[in-house]
């Protein structure tokens, strides 16, 4: 039986941006083309160099590593929103994610905050709602002329 991989949640550093991009590029245009279609995938996959390294360096974000390698990132804004939470498309389903969340909650939790908020994509859904957030509403929002439903989701962290 293979062992299950070592997942390592570290503080993002600025050498992880090109590789931050890639993973998530790499998880819109892979994993995401399931539910969206190419127009959207194309227009959902830009990513700007430069909005990037501010928004990384502007608030808490972690990078998932298995075996070393980047697996997968997340972010939280000071008020508890989950912005982005990327995995690569090879290490779905391993608990990536999962420990990626785990991170954010502590962090959350430190923090003082309460409740964890995200605007989730069709394909992020289930796993949110998986770890314990409701959804709020359905909302359709338009990026680079294409229409998408993003969900506004909530989990209230126990006290």
């Amino acid at each position: 039986m293979p062992r299950p991989p070592l997942i390592d949640v570290r503080p993002y550093r600025t050498s992880d941006l090109d590789g931050v991009i890639d993973l998530f590029q790499r998880a819109v245009r892979e994993t995401a083309s399931a539910d969206y279609n190419a127009a959207q995938i194309e227009a959902w996959a830009q990513a700007d160099r430069d909005e990037w390294e501010l928004a990384r360096l502007s608030r808490p974000t972690w990078v998932g590593l298995v075996d070393g390698a980047l697996a997968g990132f997340a972010d939280l804004q000071k008020n508890g929103l989950i912005d982005m939470m990327f995995v690569d498309p090879k290490y779905q389903r391993k608990s990536v994610a999962t420990s990626l969340l785990a991170r954010i909650e502590a962090e959350a939790e430190e923090a003082g905050l309460t409740t964890l908020h995200t605007y989730s994509s069709v394909t992020g859904k289930p796993f949110f709602e998986y770890c314990g957030f409701t959804t709020l509403l359905a909302r359709a929002i338009v990026v680079r002329e294409q229409r998408f439903v993003q969900f506004v989701m909530e989990k209230v962290l126990e006290t």
